[in-house]
């Protein structure tokens, strides 16, 4: 006899036979690409492959996916919003193929910022690849607000960033201290260009958020990565706001200063973030950079879950 709870169950709901999750990875291709050619090099099949693909999912929805822009497509709004709804499918498809695996032969799906990729991430890496040797490693560096929204989507287990967004539910699980300060070369004054990062950078938004207590206001230029805009600097061209772990050689030899800039330092510490339900391989890799024994001076501090 079933369980009473299970008496009025009607079964899973009924899900279209065309909405295949090869039709699901193939319209997001289309979507990332803006054109089928480039999305059937990438999945390795031929262009009227995709745009068959496409056809079926678009008289299956009864709506357009697609409009023609110049030699490519756009998605239509239909399209952004089933796009939103793919991605979040597929993530919850690899997370869930995740949670039943071994955490030891498992993998980790690790987003990380640009800054925290360049000082902290080696030798975090080092240290959990020789304890764990079987767990597979992918890492991906893209901007903050990216990233939270590819954790949103599950297409991540693991965030390496600054605090997580207010009102987004993400769940930051431990930190690491941290600071923002202003540099640039000796002599240079904060009336300087200011040097700036590419669009969705926490630091870009931080630092026109100071600039705004400076009359005049200072020139900027966007430099778009780290790398660029400490080179810059070094250079002469300006200043710029960066994280502390980022420029402690460039101090240490004078090629930088620290330009005196009221509101800085400023406090802003790492943190590593999930979900509210993360994979065992996440907790894995959580429990071993908070472990000082086993990530050493690049260890994080375990914190209260601290929901953003």
């Amino acid at each position: 006899m079933l369980p009473d709870f299970l008496d009025e169950y009607a079964g899973p709901p009924d899900v279209p036979a065309a909405l295949t999750w090869s039709r699901l990875r193939t319209f997001l291709a289309v979507v990332e690409f803006g054109g089928v050619a480039a999305a059937a090099d990438l999945l390795h099949v031929t262009a009227p492959a995709v745009s068959a693909a496409v056809s079926v999912l678009e008289n299956e929805l009864g709506t357009k996916l697609f409009s023609k822009a110049g030699r490519g497509v756009v998605p239509t709004e239909a399209g952004l919003v089933f796009a939103e709804h793919c991605r979040t499918l597929l993530g919850l498809v690899t997370t869930a193929r995740e949670a039943v695996r071994d955490a030891e032969t498992s993998r980790v799906r690790l987003g990380v910022v640009e800054t925290a990729a360049e000082t902290l991430l080696p030798g975090l890496l080092a240290s959990f690849t020789r304890a764990h040797p079987g767990v597979e490693l992918a890492i991906l560096v893209e901007p903050r607000d990216e990233l939270f929204v590819r954790l949103g989507h599950h297409e991540l287990d693991v965030v390496l960033a600054g605090r997580p967004p207010r009102g987004s539910g993400f769940v930051s699980r431990a930190t690491r201290e941290n600071s923002l300060v202003l540099v640039g070369a000796p002599g240079a004054r904060n009336d300087a260009v200011w040097l700036l990062r590419g669009h969705g950078s926490g630091t870009r938004e931080t630092a026109l958020g100071l600039l705004t207590r400076l009359e005049p206001h200072p020139g900027v230029l966007t430099l778009g990565t780290q790398g660029a805009c400490l080179a810059a600097a070094r250079s002469g061209l300006g200043v710029t706001l960066v994280h502390l772990d980022a420029v402690r050689r460039d101090l240490a030899r004078g090629d930088l200063v620290e330009i005196r800039q009221r509101g800085t330092p400023m406090r802003r510490p790492w943190h590593l973030c999930t979900g509210t339900q993360p994979s065992r391989v996440a907790e894995l890799l959580l429990a071993h950079v908070t472990e000082p024994g086993m990530a050493g001076e690049h260890a994080f501090r375990a914190v209260a879950d601290l929901v953003g």
